[in-house]
């Protein structure tokens, strides 16, 4: 695994996640965060979770100080307000992505090279996208397509012009 197939794959996390945050901001006030679960988590429960990993993750592979986030722990976010945190997430993902090297790839924690821990935060997001899709098609704001080969045929369009 390459740092520029690492880079698409969170490429490819930021598109479809925001696909997902904007149909869950077409919901009525009164549908967020929703009565649904999916596995207990109703969707505002999921898509805060989501962010939590993923910021977790990104705290423990880029090794900063201080303790975990724990969003799921605080008041229920808005739809606006968990966007905004992702936006400050997929920043500081960008902003460590650009100190990442081969080597750093190659390195283990407890036995898993950080590209293989890596690519599970991309493979974890697909699996929340796909339950809050899922609550979203049922409250009649489907996201759409999520499929990273639309992700790629986006981008390849966007560099061709």
């Amino acid at each position: 695994m390459t740092l520029d197939d690492l880079r698409f794959l969170y490429g490819y996390d930021q598109w479809a996640t925001r696909k997902v945050l904007a149909a869950a901001g077409r919901l009525r006030k009164r549908d967020w965060p929703g009565e649904t679960t999916i596995d207990r988590r109703n969707l505002g429960e999921i898509l805060v979770h989501a962010l939590g990993a993923h910021q977790r993750w990104r705290h423990g592979l880029s090794e900063v100080a201080g303790p975990y986030p724990q969003p799921e722990r605080g008041p229920m976010l808005t739809v606006a307000t968990l966007t905004a945190a992702w936006e400050v997430e997929w920043g500081k993902l960008d902003a460590w992505f650009a100190t990442v090297d081969d080597a750093l790839l190659a390195r283990e924690d407890d036995g898993v090279p950080y590209w293989q821990a890596l690519t599970h935060v991309v493979n974890h997001g697909t699996q929340h996208r796909s339950e809050s899709a899922v609550l979203l098609t049922g409250a009649g704001k489907s996201p759409r397509v999520l499929d990273m080969i639309d992700y790629a045929m986006t981008i390849g369009k966007e560099l061709d012009t």
